[in-house]
């Protein structure tokens, strides 16, 4: 089950857009309502190499 978790949280979401600072753990966060581009799903490392950090909401 913890392996689950981790693989869960490996990969995360974020707005494909040029000003989209956040990542999301969950597609359905109220975080990307806003979000007009496409939301992609990458490795929680690739988004931190890009310099996103976690939603507040999450």
């Amino acid at each position: 089950m913890n392996e689950t978790i981790a693989i869960a949280k490996s990969e995360v979401y974020l707005c494909d857009s040029n000003g989209g600072k956040k990542y999301h753990y969950t597609k359905n966060c109220c975080g990307l309502s806003n979000c007009k581009h496409e939301i992609i799903k990458i490795s929680l490392k690739k988004a931190q190499t890009l310099g996103k950090t976690l939603c507040g909401w999450e």
